[in-house]
């Protein structure tokens, strides 16, 4: 079973949905049979690579409320992270652009480290208040996740990768991705949100006994039709 996940690292609850997927994966008797994609997502493509307003003035003045109205919003979102073992550190948050961190994701995605560096990414941002356009940022967690120092510093120099994390936004306008988080299963099944864990686990058994079924063909001769056939024992030809 394929997973695809549009995220992006600034996502408070592409974040809880990444995590409450897990919970509901590590359930799942078939686990070893999953592989996780993460899909590139930008919430904000226009934001500076740096700005000086707090996470509660930035979400104030885009949704264009009172700057105690935003802090009641992070609050309510700080206890679903805690509801699944998140820490989130609203007060320490840096707002950021994140294509340069979308392109070191999918670079290490030809590591096969695409999951680690997903990983550190959110936990930099959400938890630790790291500036996640920040070259020195991303390179010291490229590292320790095992990247190549030399190799990421000249992706953040070039513009490798750019067009990996276009063709994924492309696929998601495609689609009809409109926010994120955005779960796709198979190709065919979409979720889009922080659902509950009872849903993935709802949604990973249903996916897993629909896709295991064997396809059955339906005989859909007429029944008093003749026809002529051949089988390993000769030919039968009808009037």
């Amino acid at each position: 079973m394929k997973i695809e996940i549009w995220s992006d690292f600034v996502c408070p609850f592409c974040y809880i949905g990444k995590r409450r997927l897990e919970l509901a994966l590590h359930e799942f008797e078939y686990r070893e049979n999953v592989q996780i994609v993460f899909r590139s997502y930008e919430l904000y493509p226009d934001a500076d690579a740096k700005t000086e307003l707090s996470i509660h003035e930035f979400l104030a003045a885009k949704k264009g409320m009172p700057i105690e109205q935003a802090k009641q919003l992070n609050e309510n979102v700080d206890k679903q992270a805690a509801s699944v073992g998140l820490t989130y550190n609203f007060e320490t948050m840096q707002h950021a652009n994140t294509f340069d961190a979308h392109r070191l994701a999918k670079y290490a995605d030809t590591k096969h480290l695409g999951t680690e560096i997903t990983e550190k990414l959110l936990h930099a941002y959400f938890t630790d208040g790291e500036l996640i356009s920040d070259y020195s940022t991303l390179k010291r967690l490229a590292t320790e996740v095992g990247l190549d120092l030399e190799e990421v510093e000249e992706l953040l120099l070039t513009n490798r990768y750019a067009k990996r994390v276009r063709d994924d936004e492309e696929l998601a306008e495609k689609i009809g991705v409109s926010g994120v988080p955005f779960f796709v299963f198979n190709e065919k099944y979409a979720i889009s949100g922080a659902q509950p864990k009872e849903v993935f686990q709802e949604v990973l058994e249903k996916v897993w006994e629909e896709e295991s079924k064997q396809p059955t063909l339906q005989n859909i001769n007429p029944k008093e039709s003749k026809t002529s056939y051949c089988t390993g024992e000769g030919c039968e030809v009808e009037d």
